[in-house]
């Protein structure tokens, strides 16, 4: 199946089982904007506290805050937002529709990569076992003619966003490659202009005595100008972290991909402060750390890879991503950056107020250099889901949709179904379920067919299933069904909590991570 029907089939399901709905779809929706379903939020709640136990139980010098999404505006004023925080935009007179110049540019050079892939698809269909795939891709003619193109394209575009960004370059290079508008088909594009990515609002009683400010457009400076705060209540020596998770929000042009690219989203960020000097080491550390953390869930270590910048924010000297193999190519879903002093000494010095930090070792001041690790929750929400989700042909002919979750963030842990609604089953199921809840989550259901209800909770990745029938009421035993062997096994009910407990808790993935 292609990659964009299976993407298709995931953006319905999530909304088939309540995992994320369009918001406000009553209302015809709001674009780029989502909700999560009760399914959904269970999810990204478990998603968002494996981050966070991560983060301040396994690391005594890492601890948490959280941050006003309202802040000073000069602060963004310190951090480059309010200059720097642009998109170059054109647009296509024929269509009336907008693009960023760069995203239209990008997806010009992956049009390369997949015509590349398809010419190595074919040879090793044609070769099978014979076929050599790196000495194909470096003599194969058409390969070349392909790779020279997207070389010669990459580099150019590169340089052009290296300066500044050179916005009359980056219409010529779309004029030059012959790129065209999706919806209108033609070339008649307008000069590329900037663009500020943040949301604006007034704060005051009166207009008169309104002070324009913003909503976040990131977590990390609520930490900026907390981090003293944080340092002396803490009794903090560096190297120290502090860790967050909140709403950012960026009036994205090109918000698309589902959830990937949205105007409200939530991050998970962790800024680790540290002395000068050693923030190279401590950003390679680091870079470890957070892959190991993304392949303990089990999805396959070939689902990730580094992806190291080549062009560096004005505020780093060292940045790489971690991408993850979604249905539509390997994506961003992490950053590590190493963001030297930029943000501290910007504070200090547009608040006037010292910020640094004095480190009793060497009985000497210094503004702290920075490693930060910033994750998106939707886009990891969307990592997820699409490595979990499967299409399974059972040995009967049928097909089993079925959400091959890690059982710590699953939604639901264990569904509880008697048999059939009536001999006192569904009194004794809910007996058993009303002990289990208290240590995970558990759903009771008895409407349909057993097997109807199984595809249910496989459809939603729950993890276990318990089936409580006529022979429980005389030996206090019942099934417990595995959703990925499809296994079951008869086990008494007073051993449930032993078996499932520790497979579907948080702690035995951090576990893991030791």
């Amino acid at each position: 199946m292609a990659q964009e029907d299976v993407f298709k089939k995931l953006v319905s399901h999530c909304k088939e089982y309540g995992f994320v709905f369009p918001s406000s779809e009553i209302y015809d929706g709001l674009g780029a904007v989502y909700d999560y379903g009760q399914n959904g939020v269970e999810l990204k709640n478990n998603i968002k506290q494996y981050w966070w136990q991560s983060m301040v139980l396994l690391h005594d010098n890492i601890v948490g805050i959280d941050s006003a999404i309202f802040m000073h505006p000069t602060i963004w004023k310190a951090s480059g937002h309010v200059d720097a925080f642009n998109d170059p935009l054109i647009d296509n007179r024929d269509s009336k529709k907008r693009y960023r110049a760069d995203v239209l540019i990008e997806d010009q050079i992956a049009k390369y990569d997949e015509k590349i892939n398809k010419e190595v698809a074919k040879a090793a269909k044609k070769y099978g076992e014979a076929f050599n795939e790196q000495e194909f891709r470096s003599t194969n003619a058409r390969v070349l003619e392909h790779q020279a193109k997207r070389d010669a394209l990459h580099e150019r575009y590169t340089q052009a966003m290296n300066a500044g960004p050179d916005l009359n370059e980056l219409r010529q290079i779309i004029l030059d490659e012959e790129i065209v508008c999706p919806i209108s088909g033609t070339k008649n594009w307008t000069e590329v202009r900037q663009f500020n990515l943040m949301f604006s609002t007034e704060m005051g009683s009166t207009a008169d005595g309104a002070m324009k400010v913003y909503l976040r457009p990131e977590t990390a400076q609520g930490i900026f100008v907390n981090y003293l705060n944080v340092q002396k209540t803490g009794r903090m020596k560096i190297p120290f972290g502090i860790a967050q998770i909140g709403k950012a929000f960026r009036n994205e042009i090109v918000a698309r991909q589902f959830i990937f690219r949205m105007r409200e989203f939530e991050q998970m960020e962790m800024q680790f402060f540290v002395k000068p000097g050693t923030e190279l080491d401590w950003f390679k550390k680091w870079k470890e750390i957070r892959l190991r953390w993304h392949k303990a869930l089990g999805f396959g270590d070939d689902h990730y890879r580094y992806h190291d910048h080549e062009k560096l924010a004005h505020y780093a000297n060292a940045a790489t991503d971690i991408e993850f193999l979604m249905p539509f190519g390997f994506k961003e879903v992490e950053g590590i950056h190493s963001r030297t002093n930029f943000d501290l000494s910007q504070h200090e010095k547009f608040s006037g107020k010292s910020i640094k930090y004095f480190d009793p070792e060497i009985n000497e001041s210094y503004t702290p250099y920075v490693i930060e690790t910033s994750i998106g929750v939707d886009r990891m929400f969307l990592s997820v889901m699409s490595a979990a989700y499967c299409e399974e042909k059972l040995e009967n002919g049928e097909t089993r949709v079925v959400l091959k979750l890690p059982a710590a963030l699953a939604p639901v842990k264990l569904a509880v179904m008697p048999l059939v609604k009536k001999d006192g089953l569904p009194e004794k199921a809910r007996e058993i379920m009303n002990d289990l809840k208290f240590h995970f989550h558990c759903q009771y259901d008895e409407k349909d067919s057993i097997g109807k209800r199984y595809r249910r909770q496989d459809a939603i990745g729950t993890p276990y299933c318990v089936t409580v029938d006529h022979q429980t009421l005389e030996d206090n035993c019942v099934t417990l069904r595995n959703r990925d062997t499809m296994e079951q096994t008869r086990v008494p009910v007073a051993e449930l909590n032993n078996i499932i407990a520790d497979k579907v808790s948080i702690t035995s993935l951090l576990k893991t991570l030791q």
